[in-house]
C-alpha cells in the first residue's frame, strides 16, 4: 500500500532518500525500486526494521554501484545524519504518533538539502474523527495516535520553516470503511465476519490491483480518503 505518488515527488538518479518512520518498509523499499538512489529507512521499532529487511531482501542488488539500501534504528528528534544530507524525505503516517512533532519537522529541515523535496502524510481529519468517535481503544494505546491533524494546521507549521507547498492529494479511501467497521466493533473486531470479508477485499485489491477497485478508490479519495498527502520544496540556500 503506497501513499506517496512519485510522479509528484520524482526521484532522480543518485538521490539520497530518507524514509523517516519507515515502519515495515513500504516507502523505503518502493524508493529503492523506483530509481537508482540511496534509500535509507529509520524507525524506533527494531521489530519493524527486521520485517523491512526481510521484505526488501528479495529485491536488493548485491554489490550494486547503482542502488544502495540501508536501515537504522533512530529517533526522529535526533537523526544521526549531517546537515543538508538528503535530496528527498518521506514522513508518512508518523507525525500523528509523536508528542513533539514540531521537533521532528525541525530535524527534517536540518537534514534536507536546500531545494530538496519533502512529502508528509497524516490521517485526514474527518475519517480519523469517525474512528475516535467510535473507539477510544483505537488511539489510546502505546504508540497510538496522539492528535487529529487539521490539514491547514500541519501545512502552516511546515511552511513556517520556509518550505513551499506545491501539491496535495488524498489516499486510501477504501481503507476508511475498514477502520470505521473495526472501531464500531473494537472488542469483537477479530471475529466479526464482515470485517474479515472486507479485509479480504483490501488484500485482493492490493495484490491484484483490479481496475474496478483502483477506479473506485480514485473517485472516492477526494471525498473519504483516509490520508492527506502533502508535498513541499525546501527553500534554496541564501
Amino acid at each position: 500500500m503506497q501513499t506517496v505518488n512519485y510522479k509528484k515527488m520524482p526521484l532522480n538518479r543518485g538521490d539520497r532518500v530518507l524514509d523517516l518512520g519507515c515502519g515495515e518498509g513500504r516507502h523505503v523499499i518502493a524508493s529503492y525500486l523506483e530509481q537508482e538512489v540511496e534509500s535509507i529507512g529509520v524507525d524506533l521499532c527494531h521489530g519493524d526494521l527486521i520485517t523491512t529487511k526481510e521484505k526488501a531482501t528479495p529485491f536488493l542488488e548485491e554489490n550494486s554501484e547503482r542502488r544502495y539500501f540501508a536501515l537504522s534504528a533512530a529517533n526522529g528528534l535526533q537523526l544521526p545524519f549531517a546537515d543538508n544530507s538528503f535530496d528527498k524525505i518521506i514522513c508518512s503516517e508518523v507525525l500523528e504518533h509523536i508528542p513533539d512533532y514540531e521537533g521532528v519537522l525541525a530535524e527534517i529541515d536540518r537534514v534536507l538539502k536546500p531545494n530538496g523535496l519533502f512529502c508528509a502524510s497524516v490521517p485526514r481529519f474527518w475519517p480519523e474523527a469517525v474512528c475516535w468517535h467510535f473507539s477510544d481503544a483505537y488511539h489510546e494505546n502505546e504508540g497510538g495516535h496522539l492528535r487529529i491533524f487539521l490539514e491547514k494546521q500541519l501545512r502552516r507549521k511546515i511552511e513556517e520553516r520556509g518550505f513551499r507547498f506545491y501539491h496535495k492529494h488524498w489516499a486510501h479511501a477504501l481503507h476508511s470503511p475498514y477502520w470505521w467497521m473495526q472501531c464500531a466493533d473494537w472488542k469483537n473486531k477479530d471475529n466479526n465476519k464482515w470485517i474479515k470479508a472486507y479485509h479480504r477485499l483490501l488484500v485482493w485489491d492490493m495484490m491484484e490491483q483490479p481496475w474496478i477497485t483502483r477506479f473506485t478508490e480514485k473517485c472516492l479519495n477526494p471525498v473519504m480518503g483516509k490520508s492527506v498527502v502533502m508535498y513541499f520544496k525546501k527553500a534554496g540556500a541564501a
